[in-house]
């Protein structure tokens, strides 16, 4: 998104870090022309666009050329329309439905085939969408975050982040790419029921002190605090 604000610390790169050895080791089992792709999700607030962006640029420290795609571009309905959309459709249609999913899976194959491929971006400031050109014949590697990002189809690894939107009210505040009232609230719980349903789908898990473990040994770790 453009005029999106990024708070990217050290518990960020550092978990950049562990991600970027699990795909190097993933990629060393690959031929040469695979065509990876990470997935982030995670709520509000969490870190998604930071970690994406650590990660994208220490894969570069590599010569791994990386592009970024947020998922939050492919809404179906436009920033300026979404909130009166919300409040005559209901909360109950909020969540993985209002992803046009349609041009995330043609993003995703134009990137498998090495096509040039147009890409929705908002700009938060004037909230329109934009059209950007990529050439994916010039990247090696995708990374993908979004709130469903990680529900996309031929994702190698799947990140999640198990922050919930309480937990990172700071941050949202701080960002402030929407007006915190009772109605942003409710839609924030919304998507929380909906993105804490791709969690099963998770490869790794960053967990609540942004420690990156792998979903089998986080779901023994649950189990034995039960």
């Amino acid at each position: 998104m453009l005029g999106d604000i990024l708070l990217i610390n050290d518990m960020h790169k550092e978990a950049a870090e562990t991600i970027y050895e699990v795909v190097i080791k993933d990629l060393e089992k690959k031929n040469g022309r695979y065509r990876y792709i990470v997935g982030i999700s995670g709520e509000s607030g969490s870190g998604k666009s930071e970690l994406a962006h650590s990660l994208g640029k220490r894969l570069k420290q590599d010569n791994i050329r990386v592009k970024v795609i947020h998922t939050d571009n492919y809404y179906k309905i436009q920033p300026l329309l979404r909130e009166e959309w919300r409040r005559n459709k209901g909360f109950d249609r909020i969540g993985l439905d209002e992803y046009d999913w349609v041009k995330i899976r043609k993003t995703i194959r134009d990137f498998k085939e090495e096509q040039e491929c147009v890409i929705p971006c908002i700009d938060l400031i004037p909230e329109q969408v934009d059209k950007l050109i990529t050439d994916f014949s010039k990247v090696d590697l995708l990374v993908i975050d979004g709130l469903y990002a990680i529900d996309a189809p031929d994702i190698d690894l799947r990140v999640f982040i198990d922050l919930t939107y309480k937990e990172t009210k700071i941050n949202q505040i701080i960002r402030m790419k929407e007006e915190m009232n009772t109605f942003r609230l409710k839609i924030l719980d919304r998507e929380h029921q909906a993105v804490s349903s791709l969690k099963p789908k998770a490869d790794l898990i960053v967990d609540k002190a942004y420690q990156v473990v792998s979903a089998a040994d986080y779901r023994s770790y649950a189990t034995t605090d039960q």
